[in-house]
């Protein structure tokens, strides 16, 4: 039994980067494909990275370029880092090997890059 945690979502504004880990309870030396799925309302979950022993095999073409996936096997840890996020990145992110889930982290993308300004008051 392999039980898998996520970790690491959150709300970030478009444009910026979050990094997801997957901690597992046990060894991961025997599960050569780990993936991340996602998620987002009202859609199916899809596949987004995908790594096999230590190598990147698949992106979704959504992602491509903005994320990457590795594993750090000595911690039983997989990630996912995330840059440019975009609002359709938004959805709850899961961690798989075989038949074994996490329950997810969830990912938010929205707001702006706005500031939260400054008062200026002139008098006479």
């Amino acid at each position: 039994q392999v039980q898998l945690v996520e970790s690491g979502g959150g709300l970030v504004p478009p444009g910026g980067s979050l990094r997801l880990s997957c901690t597992a309870s046990t060894s991961l030396s025997k599960h050569y494909i780990m993936n991340w799925y996602r998620q987002a309302p009202g859609k199916e979950r899809e596949l987004v990275a995908r790594i096999v022993s230590s190598t990147p095999t698949y992106y979704a073409d959504s992602v491509r370029g903005r994320f990457t996936i590795s594993r750090d096997r000595s911690r039983n840890t997989m990630d996912l880092q995330m840059t440019a996020l975009e609002p359709d990145d938004t959805a709850v992110y899961y961690c798989n090997t075989g038949a074994y889930w996490g329950k997810g982290t969830q990912v938010t993308i929205s707001g702006t890059n706005w500031g939260q300004g400054t008062q200026v008051t002139s008098s006479s």
